[in-house]
């Protein structure tokens, strides 16, 4: 998947979260606010995954370079 697709699917899920966790409130049901602020928080840590997963994969190109330079 790439950082595009990553994001946007993150995104996704904090929307709708956010969609469902204020339905919850306004129609005081609970449960629905839950589920929305669960979803927002999956949103939340798939931003967060893809942030690393960018910054492991920039890494890694870093040391793969410095070994292309010693041969």
């Amino acid at each position: 998947m790439s950082k595009t697709n990553d994001k946007l699917d993150a995104l996704k899920d904090k929307a709708a979260g956010k969609t469902k966790e204020t339905a919850g409130k306004v129609t005081n049901d609970d449960s629905q606010e839950l589920k929305g602020k669960a979803q927002k928080k999956k949103g939340n840590l798939k931003d967060k995954a893809a942030e690393l997963k960018d910054k492991a994969a920039e890494e890694i190109n870093k040391v793969l370079d410095r070994d292309d330079h010693k041969d």
